[in-house]
């Protein structure tokens, strides 16, 4: 059976829609705010772009595409990421992947640079490291958010399942093989240093594959009635396409679909979900920001006061406490770091 990520996508897409017209109906100039980095101009980064503009704009989100010129540094990126995180106006922020750039930019740091209550492609380290925890109250990773959310509304059982992960990268082996540990399946990951990665494959209820390498997956390698979920896309010569090229997943498709019980097509299959869980992110996003502004709440939290006999003097209590740092206080009352000018870390 084909499991049609476009399908699932489509579901999705028209409920955020019905989400984004909810907000904007009791706040009328209120729209969920997504902006795309990106630096250089490589054409496949385009492409995805595109598409994410096509997707925002279809459930009326206003996605902006800031591209920035390969020229740009590390430090001048960083300050256009602060920028974008202090605006209020902007609820979900992504960096698009590969920096374009012959300087050296340390994708780590920009991911980390990314505010996590802004980070709707969860690359952060803060909620990558809630994933590993169980912890699902920050933004997951897309496409493993995909992966699963395939997997659920297919109605096919994780927990118990034997599943096998080939690929641990941040952005997708490493967060979906914690996803489906979290889902109570039995994980083996597998990577470049796996001594059988064919035997390992066939014992998985649960295949997931992203290790960039067209068609590495054999259907003979396959568990009969097993799911494949293949996360890859990769372009290969075929002379009789008009381009002279074709889309393939990591999987070989043609010998995988006759062992497979459900397996995803690439394109088609994990793509459009990951695209989908974007949009996801971004509109929770935007209606937590929402309800803060229906809702407004300040989160002071008091510091710990330590009674004492005879009781001292107001200077002297005051004195004994450890001031909370002012950006902090400032967030507690909802102001943004933007409309604070600190002197030092007590003052502004």
């Amino acid at each position: 059976k084909i499991l049609s990520g476009t399908a699932i996508a489509k579901e999705i897409q028209t409920k955020l829609a019905a989400d984004v017209k909810e907000m904007s109906a009791q706040i009328p100039d209120f729209r969920p705010g997504l902006a795309i980095v990106q630096v250089g101009g490589r054409e496949d980064s385009n492409v995805y772009i595109r598409m994410k503009l096509k997707a925002a704009a279809e459930i009326g989100m206003a996605a902006k595409h800031h591209k920035l010129p390969s020229s740009i540094t590390q430090i001048e990126l960083l300050s256009e990421l602060k920028t974008l995180n202090d605006d209020p106006n902007i609820h979900g922020i992504i960096v698009q992947m590969p920096l374009d750039s012959p300087n050296p930019i340390d994708s780590h740091v920009v991911t980390d640079a990314v505010s996590p209550e802004k980070d709707v492609d969860g690359l952060n380290t803060i909620n990558e490291g809630r994933v590993a925890i169980g912890d699902m109250s920050g933004f997951i990773p897309c496409t493993p958010n995909g992966v699963i959310e395939l997997i659920k509304r297919s109605n096919i059982p994780m927990a118990g399942s034997n599943s096998v992960v080939l690929g641990r990268s941040k952005i997708v082996g490493t967060p979906v093989s914690e996803l489906l540990k979290w889902h109570n399946a039995t994980v083996t990951v597998c990577h470049s240093r796996t001594k059988d990665i064919a035997h390992e494959v066939s014992a998985a209820d649960i295949l997931v594959v992203g290790i960039g390498k067209p068609e590495f997956v054999k259907g003979s390698w396959i568990k009969k009635g097993a799911v494949v979920i293949d996360c890859g896309i990769n372009a290969i010569s075929d002379p009789t396409k008009k381009s002279g090229k074709r889309l393939v997943g990591d999987v070989e498709y043609d010998t995988a679909k006759l062992v497979a019980s459900y397996i995803t097509p690439v394109p088609g299959g994990v793509g459009p979900m990951t695209v989908a869980m974007l949009m996801n992110n971004t509109v929770i996003s935007a209606q937590r920001a929402f309800k803060q502004l229906v809702f407004p709440t300040w989160t002071l939290a008091s510091l710990p006061i330590n009674r004492q006999v005879p009781v001292p003097s107001d200077s002297g209590i005051a004195f004994a406490q450890n001031p909370k740092d002012i950006i902090h206080l400032a967030g507690e009352v909802g102001i943004i770091s933007s409309e604070v000018n600190c002197y030092g870390s007590k003052k502004s």
